[in-house]
């Protein structure tokens, strides 16, 4: 069998249902299976579609004439964003259609190529689109620096604003930015009234809608601004103005279809490149603001931060997106309307904004929404006519100001990248997209040399000792200066080296090396500290063999261990805190500063130096070696809180504070052995929240009815059930358990103690182990090593049928809201187990263990059952192949046959 093992999704009463949203803390991973394959429409998402309906038509309409398009493709890009990419995309709540961040770019390529061939571009871009997302490479995209992303989407969005303000003026909009730029105020010298009021009254309402007070405020904002505007528009110029330019629909019937492209490849490949990079920036960054939106409506949080009222309704859960099936759907969307001669298709922020907020649940909505499209398409032709350019030219303008975020400004003012963000800006404007995000690029990656570059290294005398301080980055840019400054020391003297910075490549390692020990061989005294005086040296090789990042925590021996200087590690850590970066064997690692999610890997890098500390003429006074007895249990509970309080608590704070706010809701509950050696949350890849855990000796789970002082599993299990609606429940032992040693050498005259009482909730498991009528307990491969590992599989299988007794486990499992999952961790191999499906359901009678690989990224099913955190991982175990191997047959007694009779019988129960 293989390491990697198949999971099946079928659509049985067994099924998991979507797990929570709120649950699971990776964000933007694959979501659930969906349960059933029936497309369900809420009136939700029906009311929901129209309005999400109302914003889409005008604004189709005016990208369509900011493009310089038919505009009819507006309408067409519209049904077919909302159509497939809703059906198709990984983002349900996302509404696609013309793309704002596409309008620079397309209006520039219909000038240059013409429709038909700016078609075929489209198509070009969408078969990448879904070549890029069959390689899962959507989060790659995502890659890019905010500040260039932001910087461009700005640029497009100034870019937007200065074309659209010509057609406000009733003029037309030139070639580029600059262009149209330098033309205003020869524009604004020579513009009749008409086209700019309506314009500024279409602006007005735009503003003032969302505002509007009182009851009839709230009344009337059910329509959407943008809607509400256009039709104003069109009314006042329907009696003020009626000689003003209106949309004009060509006849379908003259609907211009793409062609083979026509121009130089090079010219045709960039174009191709160029739709692509922005309509999948757009897409993706609209699928993160969409997957946050929902959690906040999920949470009850609103725009302003207000808390939400306490008979409010709770919001219904939604996927999460899936980001190459997202790329996928769009680029879908982008082939068939670049086939149908449709503009280019990508995520709106402001439509998937509306239709989150508008109360969607699912799909339904967007793709609704397009449905709609479609008809008023075809059959409102004549009252979309009547709708002024100007006004149209006005709301796209509006969107265009929108895109130049003021609070992605000040975030990328706040992380020291203005200067990253303007640069991009300036040259979307200036050169185009493309070539602004070069510009973009470049400036970041100055920007980064320069941060590198810029160390400062001071030297100062204090009456015979050196103290040398280095502030920045040690880092090949700054060796010369480095090595001129250590030059000025008096050879052979003491000195202190003061090094403040969280990275040191190779280059400057060497540096200060050599430069040590040519000053120790000298009869020198060189010292290494933090900022705050610390000391930091290098460590030896084996103060890695314990204290290694192969965990989130760290294992409390390490600090047992005494160092050369006599004293515990732990003694002196507090010292060596504040230190920048340690001299270790790999000087090149980057150190995380304080806060970041590698400072507790920094910390433990401190310990390992410090476990050797003394042990070179650089690092202090060598000691003796002198044994230091461990710490006591006090000494220990008080160094790790306060490792906690240092490492982990900054890395966990906000997490645990909206865990505090919102209250638990774990999708698991998990029933595992007391057995200081099986840390539950490291194992299953779990957190804060994750599991509602419940620990006693043997994993038991006494049955309903069972005498008196034995409730509290029992509350446990309806506390879980019942109020926190888990999910699943898991039963978890564990090898070399010592409940089940003690049960299997309990006699008739075994004292009658506290334990002996709790362990007869496992006598019906060895009762089980020995009878005729049960199956053997096995683990995929192998027979069961001896008769105490045959008792702790055994013991899983019994607990869950005392699972299954509990009026409440049953009630939701014949629901089919509930599963129950059977599991053996063995922890001299640090490797688990499942129990297989039907076992654990109570319907099968093979009861077969099969082992949990480390799936290949590359090749495994996206749902990886090693995260026992997601309930919706631990599903059936596909490939039974491999039992015919380890099956006994009748008459052959095995190693793990408790009556040596080899007569266990393979039947049902």
């Amino acid at each position: 069998m293989s390491a990697c093992v198949r999971i099946r999704h079928d659509h049985t009463a067994h099924s998991s249902p979507p797990s929570r949203a709120s649950g699971i803390k990776r964000p933007h991973s694959p979501p659930p299976p969906r349960r059933g394959g029936r497309f369900r429409i809420a009136g939700a998402d029906l009311s929901a579609s129209i309005t999400v309906f109302l914003i889409a038509v005008p604004m189709s309409l005016g990208l369509a004439v900011a493009m310089d398009a038919p505009l009819e493709a507006g309408l067409i890009s519209a049904a077919v964003g909302g159509i497939v990419a809703g059906l198709l995309g990984g983002t349900p709540l996302q509404v696609s259609g013309p793309s704002a961040g596409l309008t620079v770019v397309t209006a520039e390529l219909i000038q240059i190529y013409g429709w038909r061939t700016t078609c075929a571009i489209t198509i070009g871009a969408g078969l990448l689109q879904i070549l890029l997302g069959s390689l899962r490479a959507a989060r790659g995209a995502l890659a890019v620096s905010p500040a260039i992303v932001h910087g461009t989407l700005a640029g497009i969005g100034v870019a937007i604003a200065l074309a659209q303000l010509h057609i406000v003026l009733g003029a037309s909009p030139r070639s580029s930015a600059a262009a149209n730029a330098l033309a205003l105020p020869e524009q604004l010298g020579r513009t009749s009234p008409a086209a700019p009021l309506i314009g500024a009254l279409t602006i007005a309402v735009l503003v003032v809608w969302p505002r509007l007070p009182g009851r009839i405020g709230r009344a009337v904002r059910r329509l959407p601004a943008a809607l509400a505007s256009v039709a104003i528009a069109t009314a006042v110029a329907a009696v003020a103005a009626p000689g003003i330019a209106r949309v004009d629909l060509p006849s379908w019937r003259s609907h211009a279809l793409p062609e083979l492209p026509q121009g130089p490849v090079l010219a045709l490949a960039t174009a191709v490149l160029t739709v692509l990079l922005v309509a999948s920036l757009e897409s993706l960054l609209a699928a993160v603001a969409v997957d946050k939106l929902t959690a906040d409506r999920a949470g009850g949080r609103t725009s302003d931060s207000s808390p939400p009222a306490p008979d409010a309704p709770a919001a219904p859960r939604v996927q999460r997106s899936d980001l190459d099936r997202e790329l996928r759907g769009q680029g879908i969307a982008n082939v068939l309307a670049g086939l149908l001669g449709g503009l280019p298709v990508s995520g709106g922020a402001v439509r998937s904004s509306a239709n989150v907020r508008a109360g969607a649940t699912g799909r339904a909505a967007t793709v609704l929404h397009g449905v709609w499209v479609l008809l008023a398409a075809g059959l409102l032709v004549t009252a979309l006519e009547w709708i002024p350019l100007a006004a149209l030219a006005a709301l796209v303008m509006v969107v265009g100001f929108q895109m130049v975020n003021y609070a992605h400004i000040r975030n990328v003012h706040k992380h020291r990248e203005f200067l990253v963000y303007g640069a991009t800006i300036t040259g979307v404007v200036l050169f185009g997209v493309l070539e602004g995000v070069a510009i973009g690029i470049a400036v970041a990656v100055a920007v980064a040399l320069h941060r590198l570059a810029r160390t400062r290294i001071t030297v100062t005398d204090q009456g015979g000792q050196h103290l040398v301080v280095v502030r920045g980055q040690l880092t090949f840019l700054a060796v010369p200066r480095l090595s001129r400054a250590l030059g000025q020391l008096p050879r052979g003297g003491d000195a202190v080296v003061e090094l403040d910075g969280f990275f040191m490549d190779h280059a400057a390692y060497e540096t200060i090396q050599d430069w040590s020990d040519a000053q120790t061989a000298q009869g020198g005294h060189v010292v290494f500290t933090g900022r705050s005086g610390g000391r930091i040296a290098e460590p030896a090789s084996a103060a890695h063999s314990c204290c290694r990042p192969w965990t989130p925590w760290r294992n409390h021996h390490c600090h047992d261990r005494p160092d050369r200087s006599g004293q515990p590690v732990d003694a002196r850590r507090a010292a060596a805190t504040g230190a920048a970066f340690a001299l270790d064997e790999n000087p090149g690692a980057d150190r995380a500063p304080a806060g970041s999610a590698g400072a507790e890997a920094d910390a433990r890098a401190v310990d390992a130096a410090d476990a050797t500390a003394g042990s070179t003429g650089r690092s202090g006074t060598p000691g003796d070696g002198a044994a230091v007895p461990r710490r006591t249990g006090a000494h220990r509970l008080a160094s790790g809180l306060s490792s906690f309080q240092r490492n982990t608590a900054p890395l966990v704070r906000d997490e645990l504070a909206r865990l505090a706010r919102e209250g638990q809701r774990p999708s698991q509950l998990f029933i595992t052995c007391a057995d200081s050696r099986l840390v539950t949350s490291m194992i299953t890849a779990s957190g804060p929240g994750d599991l509602f855990t419940v620990r006693n000796v043997g994993n038991l789970v006494p049955p309903p009815g069972a005498e008196a002082g034995d409730d509290s599993v029992g509350a446990a299990i309806e506390y879980a059930v019942d109020v926190l609606k888990v999910e699943s429940i898991t039963v978890c032992g564990h090898s070399g358990c010592g409940a089940m040693q003690a049960l299997m050498g309990t006699r008739p005259d075994t004292p009658r103690t506290s334990l002996w009482r709790w362990l007869r909730h496992g006598l019906p498991s060895l009762e089980r182990m020995t009878s005729r009528h049960h199956a053997w307990a096995r683990i995929s491969g192998r027979l069961p090593a001896d008769e105490v590992e045959q008792l702790c599989l055994t013991n899983v299988v019994q607990q869950l049928d005392h699972l299954r007794a509990h009026e409440s486990v049953a009630r939701r499992l014949a629901e089919g809201a509930l599963q129950l999952h059977g599991m053996y961790f063995h922890v001299g191999e640090a490797q688990a187990y499942l129990l297989a499906e039907g076992a654990s359901a109570g319907s099968g009678v093979d009861e077969v263990f099969d082992r949990v690989g480390p799936c290949d990224p590359n090749h495994a099913h996206p749902y990886d059952i090693t995260d026992l955190s997601d309930p919706t991982r631990l599903t059936a175990l596909g490939d039974r192949g491999d039992h015919a191997a380890v099956s006994v047959p009748t008459g052959a007694a095995g190693p793990a046959d408790p009556t040596g009779s080899g007569e266990l019988e393979r039947t049902s129960a």
